[in-house]
């Protein structure tokens, strides 16, 4: 067998209403992925308005991409570095206390490459109190950070991060323990 991209399909895919997407679209052109320094207080007020969860006192940097809005949870006191991408195509939740550094990536979507008409497969990102994504890091679907855990910079996380466990590499592996004083 061979791949078949002809037969590929995700009709059953449905992220939210096209007027919706395309509203998020022209605003998170203008906020969020320009280069333009707009107060992380607008941008709140417009992920809440699009559906998001968002707690108190959240810093978002210019030049971030979120997906879809609607499908971000994110608590309080985290910080969204320059030029992060979150890429939900599924859930993501960021606990409080979460930081996502510079060029960083969470992605929730990917294809099956077993299947000939490559299948989009989709999975939530899960991270835990006090956890950090490093900068130009990556986190591949359905992965769950635990309580403090911490993605090295440029590192790529393919499975679970232990609690309070220093990752790094591709695949990242665990380093060391993380102690907070």
């Amino acid at each position: 067998m061979k791949t078949d991209l002809s037969t590929y399909n995700n009709s059953w895919y449905q992220p939210g209403p096209k007027l919706k997407r395309l509203l998020w679209y022209i605003v998170s052109s203008l906020c969020f992925q320009s280069s333009w320094n707009v107060s992380s207080s607008l941008k709140v007020a417009l992920l809440k308005g699009f559906g998001a969860n968002v707690g108190k006192e959240v810093v978002i940097k210019p030049k971030v991409t979120i997906k879809y809005p609607w499908k971000l949870s994110i608590g309080h006191h985290c910080w969204i570095g320059e030029g992060v991408w979150i890429d939900n195509l599924d859930q993501v939740t960021l606990e409080s206390n979460v930081c996502i550094s510079q060029g960083a990536l969470l992605l929730c979507g990917n294809h099956n490459y077993k299947s000939i008409s490559f299948d989009l497969m989709t999975a939530p990102i899960y991270l835990e109190e006090g956890s950090w994504v490093g900068a130009m890091a990556k986190v591949a679907p359905g992965v769950r950070f635990g309580s403090h855990a911490i993605l090295t910079m440029g590192s790529v996380a393919t499975s679970n991060l232990e609690a309070y466990g220093i990752y790094a590499g591709n695949p990242a592996l665990k380093k060391k323990t993380r102690h907070i004083a």
